[in-house]
């Protein structure tokens, strides 16, 4: 009650004084403040804003993980492209402002940009090659109905046809908003009718072969045909639809550059009862901005559907990244057998970061151990089953012997072929935001 009543004394004086004499009141209260403080007196230097250089510079110092490389840097350059060429990882690269919303959708999303939503595979003898291997549902072809395996004769009246036949495809496409496609399937012919949008392409398929169900893993994306949860949600969902399927299931992971890590891992998850994931090591920054080394496990959590199920995992020497970090978790975390060849080898990752200017650093700082604590880098993840070439029925083969299901020999399909997608050059990498974001 002593302290409150002081307070209302000196702010009673301080009002009185005020009131009598503005002037006294500057004087006697205010003028001894100011001058206590030399900061009101003389102007403060401000710290000038980095530029970017300056920034992709400081950033590269305390993230990159090749350190015996940052000597060579010029810290007072001013190309950025140059600064970024001395560094020997390929994948650690500078994308300008004008191309970084761009990289950053095509990191993020599986969206195709004005496209009607169709895969194909060419049949090179047939008079019209082009046939459509996929259709995705929510598409303006899925509207339309356009049938999978139907074989494209012609597009807004200009035949498919001879060696050029996706080439030529692809032209009409991209200078063509609206879609008239003639499509011949079991003897009929139908014309569909389409215009293009942004499609939202699946990055997880299923297919039946062989009387074996396939799961095709494209990629690890943020937002696809699942807006909230990307590649993790249409893996789950199919998963959680299926948990009381016995037979054993071939997981396809042929050509799959990568993608984000918290989906790699997640997805990982739901196959892993106990136990580790995946260990990552970077380096980073402190608060006060110096260069630090920081370690983390992800673990498994269990009660997913994947857990009691029967897989096999088909990968090649275009597995890569993010495809290695879960190939390897489910092999050593949930014991799940590896078919096909080695694959790529890249135990290394990048994480992102948006620069002042608008552009995007993408930079490797990220190293990564399998659930034992192996590293793969430039080595590959090793398959249990090894087959010359990684075909489905090195898969299939591979399935008969760790779970005993007998295999049809020399199976031939449209998905064996050769994949064409109307999409930009896929990103690979094992990606993650920066510490900042």
């Amino acid at each position: 009650m002593g302290t409150d009543c002081l307070r209302c004394r000196i702010s009673n004086v301080i009002a009185s004084r005020r009131r009598s004499n503005p002037f006294l009141f500057f004087l006697f209260f205010i003028f001894p403040l100011l001058t206590a403080c030399s900061d009101f007196l003389e102007p403060v230097k401000s710290t000038p804003e980095p530029t970017e250089y300056s920034y992709n510079y400081w950033l590269l110092q305390r993230t990159y993980l090749f350190e015996d490389e940052l000597p060579q840097l010029d810290e007072n350059g001013d190309s950025i492209s140059e600064l970024y060429s001395k560094l020997s990882d390929r994948f650690t690269r500078y994308v300008p402002p004008s191309k970084s919303e761009e990289t950053t959708t095509h990191i993020n999303t599986s969206i195709v940009p004005g496209d009607v939503g169709m895969e194909y595979s060419l049949i090179p003898e047939a008079e019209h090659p082009l046939i459509i291997s996929r259709v995705y549902a929510e598409s303006p072809a899925g509207r339309a109905k356009v049938p999978r395996y139907g074989n494209i004769l012609s597009v807004n009246g200009v035949e498919i046809t001879g060696d050029e036949a996706y080439a030529t495809y692809d032209s009409v496409l991209t200078y063509s908003k609206d879609i008239s496609m003639a499509v011949a399937y079991l003897g009929d012919t139908t014309l569909y009718e389409m215009t293009k949008e942004d499609v939202y392409a699946p990055t997880v398929f299923v297919d039946t072969l062989n009387e074996t169900i396939i799961i095709t893993i494209t990629g690890f994306k943020l937002n696809t045909v699942d807006k909230e949860n990307g590649t993790l949600g249409e893996l789950k969902a199919y998963l959680d639809s299926t948990q009381s399927y016995l037979q054993p299931r071939l997981i396809d992971l042929r050509n799959n550059p990568g993608g984000h890590v918290s989906l790699c891992t997640a997805m990982a998850d739901l196959f892993i009862e106990s136990g580790n994931i995946s260990t990552r090591s970077w380096r980073a920054f402190a608060p006060d901005g110096e260069p630090t080394h920081r370690t983390e496990t992800e673990v498994a959590q269990s009660g997913d559907a994947g857990e009691k199920g029967k897989f096999v995992a088909l990968v090649n020497k275009n597995s890569a990244s993010c495809a290695e970090i879960f190939a390897a978790a489910i092999q050593e975390g949930a014991g799940i057998p590896i078919a096909g060849t080695a694959t790529y080898g890249k135990g290394i990752g990048q994480s992102t970061w948006k620069t002042p200017a608008g552009g995007l650093a993408i930079i490797t700082n990220l190293e990564f151990l399998t659930p034992k604590g192996n590293s793969y880098h430039k080595i590959g993840i090793s398959p249990d089953y090894t087959c010359e070439s990684a075909t489905f029925q090195c898969g299939f083969d591979a399935i008969q012997k760790f779970h005993g299901k007998k295999s049809k020999k020399s199976v031939g399909s449209l998905l064996e072929a050769k994949k064409f997608i109307r999409q930009k050059a896929v990103t690979e990498g094992a990606l993650m935001p920066g510490d900042d974001e």
